[in-house]
């Protein structure tokens, strides 16, 4: 009778999550096989497979969208945003956890009230100081927005890991003569990888799917970003579904290569995160 109430309580956990998984995992799916099916296809169906698969469609995508540059522009911005949110967001967060000096409670303060303000209230302000500095339509345009954006996130979550970090390992290094900067990048870095992981997901994320501020900032043909190319397969009176769908298939596989790649540290980060606990 034991046996059977477990295997019943485990019926009724385990469906749901199955549930929530498939939910989860079918979109995926059906973005990757609606993208190599015929327009005739997807308005007979959105939902059934495809009779053959017709990989022109990513080939189409690429050249009417002009993917190629645009991609690059996002790799770009992702790229430079990402290793600056890294390593300033460390410095901030280990110096913020391990040190109680004067201003500390003003930075926190600075970055909760940066977390509460919409980012997107602010995109006219930001317009006109990057137009009165001529900081409009270059590589540079975006990459101190993202940056601002995840920066608050960022040294919160480091800030939060290095305080479960025993002090025993950085006064061991200071008694063996370690400076400051060789504890916290030899010693400490390593150690908060799991959260780093984390960290570089979320950012690259966000910025590789930013939209509004691209939209806005940006004009130039060349510097337009991925977001920004999807537009080009829809219009006032037409979309190609199965081009935009390939578009889309394109510009999410970056995404999901950085996360399976930093899966097992985002894991690694929970468990962590438990037995700290």
């Amino acid at each position: 009778m034991d046996k059977t109430k477990r295997y019943l309580a485990n019926f009724f956990v385990n469906v749901p999550i199955l549930f929530l998984s498939l939910t989860c995992i079918f979109p995926v799916v059906w973005l990757l096989y609606s993208s190599v099916k015929t327009d005739a296809e997807f308005n007979i169906s959105p939902v059934n497979l495809p009779g053959k698969i017709h990989l022109d469609n990513y080939v189409k995508a690429f050249s009417r969208a002009n993917f190629g540059t645009f991609a690059f522009n996002s790799l770009f911005n992702s790229i430079i945003s990402l290793l600056l949110v890294l390593v300033i967001s460390f410095i901030l967060g280990y110096l913020l956890s391990r040190y109680r000096f004067r201003g500390r409670n003003i930075v926190y303060g600075v970055l909760m009230a940066a977390m509460m303000v919409p980012i997107y209230a602010l995109i006219v302000p930001i317009f006109i100081q990057e137009k009165k500095l001529g900081l409009l339509n270059n590589y540079f345009s975006l990459i101190p927005i993202y940056v601002a954006m995840e920066l608050p996130t960022s040294v919160f979550l480091i800030d939060s890991y290095i305080k479960g970090i025993s002090v025993d390992l950085e006064d061991a290094a200071s008694i063996d003569g370690a400076s400051l900067p060789r504890t916290m990048f030899t010693i400490i870095m390593p150690i908060c990888r799991p959260i780093l992981s984390t960290v570089v997901i979320l950012t690259f994320m966000h910025v590789w799917n930013e939209f509004p501020f691209a939209q806005v900032l940006i004009s130039k043909e060349e510097l337009k970003t991925i977001p920004l190319g999807l537009t080009y397969f829809t219009s006032q009176y037409s979309t190609s579904y199965t081009l935009l769908l390939a578009a889309l298939a394109m510009a999410t596989i970056p995404v999901l290569i950085i996360y399976l790649f930093f899966y097992n540290k985002i894991m690694e980060g929970m468990m962590a995160g438990a037995v700290k606990g």
